[in-house]
């Protein structure tokens, strides 16, 4: 809501992600980009460089929710080929944010809305990719290539239970137990910690906290021979 998502852009784009998440021949779409370690020694100077700007936390915490919620969605550009209802999705919802914003604009003025507006979309934007971004990449994540992979294994590996304090579990509506979600996409928010309680299982399976999901942004590419995310030091010690 707070960061403005035409919904029919949204629906398509969690549903790809849903069908293509940790498999190594599908990436690019719904996903943090990711390369492997094999990949990334293989690119040139100037890529690999373009590679770590984007990998930055500065990036990917910053630069990158502008652009994404502010740009992106607000043309559907990577949805050209499917037809006009992603482009009524997103024209729609932009006629209608501006159609909301003119109530404040002629109420107390621009300054005082953009002023308003523009961190509150800024912050939810970071705080969706922070989650985003910890919910599958963190150290023991799950990547497969097409005739390896399974839904079931990417869903339960390849995603984390991010364990939040009750009120940002309330905010964030339980998304943070992510590999349940994956596992099965029908199931109500409100309801996926009854799964936990039903299966303890999986309460501690890729569990992590606010605080150590922090440390998952020093990771940047997967190594295939380990099966494991490392850092960029980690494939320098390894590669020479």
């Amino acid at each position: 809501v707070f960061t403005l998502t035409p919904y029919d852009c949204w629906s398509l784009s969690h549903a790809r992600h849903h069908a293509m998440t940790g498999n190594l021949d599908k990436r690019g779409f719904g996903d943090v980009d990711t390369l492997t370690v094999r990949e990334y020694c293989e690119r040139s100077r100037t890529q690999r460089l373009g590679y770590r700007l984007y990998r930055h936390p500065l990036t990917l915490l910053g630069f990158g929710p502008a652009y994404l919620f502010l740009l992106r969605h607000r043309l559907p550009v990577g949805l050209m080929k499917e037809g006009w209802k992603f482009w009524i999705s997103a024209l729609g919802t932009n006629l209608a944010t501006l159609a909301i914003l003119a109530v404040p604009v002629w109420l107390v003025g621009f300054g005082v809305t953009l002023a308003v507006f523009l961190p509150t979309l800024l912050f939810a934007a970071s705080m969706g990719v922070w989650l985003f971004y910890i919910q599958h990449q963190f150290p023991q994540a799950y990547w497969e290539s097409k005739s390896d992979w399974s839904f079931a294994q990417a869903a339960l590996m390849g995603s984390t239970h991010l364990d939040l304090p009750p009120v940002l579990r309330w905010f964030t509506g339980n998304i943070g137990i992510h590999h349940v979600h994956h596992l099965s996409s029908t199931i109500p928010f409100h309801r996926l910690p009854e799964v936990l309680k039903a299966h303890p299982a999986l309460r501690d399976l890729n569990r992590y906290t606010a605080w150590e999901s922090l440390s998952a942004f020093r990771l940047a590419l997967w190594d295939e021979e380990q099966q494991r995310m490392v850092t960029f030091a980690e494939a320098k010690k390894m590669t020479g």
